[in-house]
């Protein structure tokens, strides 16, 4: 009888005689009563029935046609639920929003430059309006311009003059009549004075138009600018470009500091909003009148109007930050990009633009920024304080919920802990 002590131990030496590889069928527990098999073990050592390790379940598979939910995503959980609660989901409603940003900045912007068209631009008169050519000529720019003339009458040149420079109305009609002359004469003519300065798209239309009504009425007319645009602005575009440099980089600036300066406390995070709207202020008024010589700019004033927009612009974005957190920029964008510079008259005069547009633009930031600039810029014996009033409600008012809701803005740092009293 062989002796079981010298029968190979499991483990040990191979048999020679024994080929190579797994033996077949479940393994054979030496310690089991009557040798046992195992049972069945996973890739990962974890045996049936055993909960599931890394998603890794030892149980069959659901069967075919099982509820979504029976062979989704683990837990149970719908593939939905996974979807939402991953990176994937914001992602995805970015790739909407910024789609839509999209379409609503181009549309914007064409729906107001593409072709301006006047609606009630008020027009100066003086001298004989009431003379039969003179009702023809102004009836024949309104036919010409598809638009109303609001008619305002002065008593003299010197006058009408005045509204001009007080950005009143946008042209002066001056009907003459030569001396002796019946009114209705042969000798009435018509000067049609413009201002390139108040909207160099309102007086390019009645240059063209003029010319052209006076032709068909019988009455020579003579166009004439008042105040004309800088040479270095031909178009009068300089005005509304630094003053969407000043919005722009006002928000975006909030941005940064929330960003990059998370820790800043309430009281400080306006301080440095203010620090980078005064230096932001005088890097623009410096480049477009120094070093390009676009624009002869009143300088301080100028720089202290960018100033003010970019702190206004600043603290809105701070205010719907505190108000919406992460989703700031849509209401941010929406305001000073999608409604507030396309109506703010900067590249299309505020008569050309919708009526809405016209007086909904001078009530915010972009709006204000340009009308103040404007005036500063050409007409600065008549400034007026509205544009001002209007930059500065908006500063305060973002600065207040801010500061009353700060608790809510995702910024800020806790205050320290008081250190240990000293031990007796």
């Amino acid at each position: 009888m062989d002796d079981p002590r010298e029968r190979p131990v499991p483990g040990g030496e191979a048999d020679p005689d024994r080929p190579a590889g797994p033996p077949a069928g479940p393994r054979a527990d030496p310690t089991a009563p009557g040798g046992a098999p195992e049972p069945p073990v996973s890739p990962a050592g974890q045996q049936a029935g055993e909960p599931a390790v890394d998603g890794w379940s030892a149980e069959a598979p659901p069967a075919a046609g099982a509820h979504p939910q029976a062979r989704g995503a683990p837990g149970g959980r719908s593939r939905w639920a996974v979807f939402k609660d991953s990176p994937f989901f914001p992602a995805a409603v970015l790739v909407v929003i910024l789609a839509a940003a999209a379409g609503l900045f181009a549309g914007s912007y064409t729906y107001v430059m593409a072709n301006p068209t006047p609606h009630h631009v008020p027009t100066a008169v003086v001298g004989a309006s009431d003379s039969p050519r003179g009702k023809a000529f102004a009836r024949g720019m309104e036919e010409a311009l598809d638009a109303s003339l609001e008619l305002r009458e002065y008593t003299t040149y010197a006058q009408a003059k005045r509204a001009v420079d007080e950005q009143r109305v946008f042209a002066v009609l001056y009907v003459r009549q030569p001396v002796g002359d019946r009114p209705g004469g042969a000798g009435d003519r018509v000067e049609l004075d413009v201002s390139g300065a108040s909207g160099a798209s309102v007086a390019e239309v009645f240059t063209t138009a003029g010319p052209r009504v006076g032709a068909r009425v019988g009455v020579p007319v003579t166009v004439r600018d008042l105040n004309p645009l800088q040479r270095g602005d031909p178009r009068g575009l300089a005005i509304f470009y630094i003053s969407l440099a000043a919005v722009i980089i006002g928000f975006v600036g909030a941005i940064q500091l929330s960003v990059h300066a998370r820790a800043l406390n309430p009281a400080e995070r306006i301080g440095f909003t203010a620090a980078y709207a005064l230096l932001g202020g005088f890097a623009i008024a410096a480049v477009v009148d120094w070093l390009l010589d676009a624009l002869h700019l009143p300088f301080v004033e100028s720089w202290l109007i960018l100033a003010l927009t970019l702190f206004a612009s600043g603290m809105v974005f701070t205010m719907f930050n505190t108000l919406f957190g992460r989703w700031a920029m849509l209401p941010t964008w929406g305001l000073m990009v999608l409604l507030g510079n396309p109506s703010s008259g900067g590249a299309v005069s505020w008569p050309l633009l919708p009526s809405v547009l016209g007086h909904i633009g001078r009530w915010l930031p972009p709006g204000a920024s340009v009308n103040a600039q404007h005036t500063a810029v050409y007409f600065g014996g008549h400034q007026h304080a509205f544009p001002f009033l209007v930059l500065a409600g908006w500063a305060v008012v973002a600065s207040t919920v801010f500061w009353v809701w700060r608790h809510r803005h995702p910024g800020g740092r806790a205050a320290p802990a008081p250190s240990d009293a000293p031990a007796a």
